[in-house]
């Protein structure tokens, strides 16, 4: 299949060939079918998917030559079926696909959560007491993640053993050197201090997002509760404090930066925000820990991360095979990530 084609079916579904496989697996499965694809998201395509018998939600692999372990939505589902009677809240997950001939690629369907998705870090529809509600709310689903007992849900082999942020180092690194278009000083400059000041192990391991954000979480209709964390491509076993500082290192980012909406600049206190000291320190009570060492490092490492998620995303938009529709302007981002990296370690290390 050509790169033009794969293109084409980034937004696209077969109905037929997907009415035809799961009509026998999903009751109502048949009749009238109709697909939207969600805007929002740079990995898995995601649609919305309407039936006789009600609402759904597909997520796939994107068509095409992927990267080695990206896109695993295999293991999203695997993840989302063994939290289903956790206090962690997330869709119900009803069939993975692993036959690529039936739409072109690997493919789920889970429950459609209805409620509110926002977008804006900032919370500009809320009041102030609201949006403490809403901040408190993620730091206790975060709470509750890393507290969740993984032998007894089934997921002690979901993450290899070892030293999570050396492993999660050289993989990124290795990620970043595949789908590299140019040299970017500041990132090298980056990966040579990230690789210098690896923290050693610490022993601390629990089931980890590790895209845990505000617009990967659907609450509530009216109440400041999450219904659904959504998007669980990354989730390993790691280190907690990798999603802790991956979530405040968003809020240390522009309003504006592509897909992710930061609060830099933002008086916090105004709006009813927590600060960062605050956010985690509500975090470190909850886990009953006293404190974090290595901060500087782990929020480092976030930046990081995300420059090299996006250089992946700019690398298959060259390609023609990226998900959302500015892929090809998310390049653009991956300098003034690494900068900011470098500023909190100049600052902070």
């Amino acid at each position: 299949m050509s790169e033009v084609n794969h293109a084409g079916l980034v937004d696209q579904l077969d109905i037929e060939s997907l009415r035809g496989y799961l009509r026998e697996i999903l009751p109502g499965f048949d009749g009238v079918v109709r697909a939207t694809k969600f805007s929002g998201g740079q990995s898995n395509p995601t649609f919305k998917v309407e039936t006789d018998a009600g609402l759904y939600v597909l997520r796939r692999q994107p068509p095409g030559k992927l990267l080695k372990s990206a896109h695993a939505v295999d293991r999203e589902f695997r993840v989302m079926r063994a939290l289903a009677d956790s206090d962690v809240p997330v869709p119900n997950v009803f069939h993975l696909c692993e036959d690529r001939n039936v739409i072109g690629s690997m493919f789920y369907v889970m429950e459609y959560c209805g409620g509110r998705i926002f977008w804006d870090a900032a919370l500009p529809e809320l009041n102030c007491k609201e949006r403490t509600g809403f901040y408190d709310e993620m730091n206790r689903v975060l709470a509750r993640l890393h507290s969740v007992d993984v032998e007894a849900v089934g997921l002690s082999d979901y993450g290899r053993p070892g030293n999570y942020f050396e492993r999660q180092f050289d993989r990124w690194h290795r990620q970043y050197s595949a789908s590299e278009l140019q040299t970017i000083d500041a990132m090298d400059q980056l990966i040579r201090w990230l690789g210098d000041n690896l923290p050693e192990d610490d022993g601390r391991v629990a089931l980890v997002h590790g895209d845990y954000r505000l617009d990967n979480m659907v609450f509530h209709p009216v109440e400041p509760r999450a219904i659904a964390v959504l998007d669980w491509e990354l989730s390993t076993l790691g280190h907690p404090f990798a999603d802790l500082a991956y979530q405040c290192m968003q809020l240390r980012m522009p309003v504006d930066s592509g897909n992710i909406s930061g609060l830099m600049g933002v008086n916090r206190t105004r709006l009813g925000i927590p600060s960062e000291r605050e956010y985690v320190a509500q975090y470190c009570e909850r886990m009953g820990i006293t404190g974090i060492d290595n901060w500087a490092f782990y929020l480092a490492f976030s930046f990081f991360r995300l420059a090299a998620i996006i250089q992946g995303v700019a690398k298959r938009a060259q390609e023609g095979n990226a998900s959302g529709s500015n892929a090809a302007t998310l390049g653009a981002f991956v300098t003034p990530l690494a900068a900011l990296a470098l500023d909190v370690i100049e600052k902070e290390s």
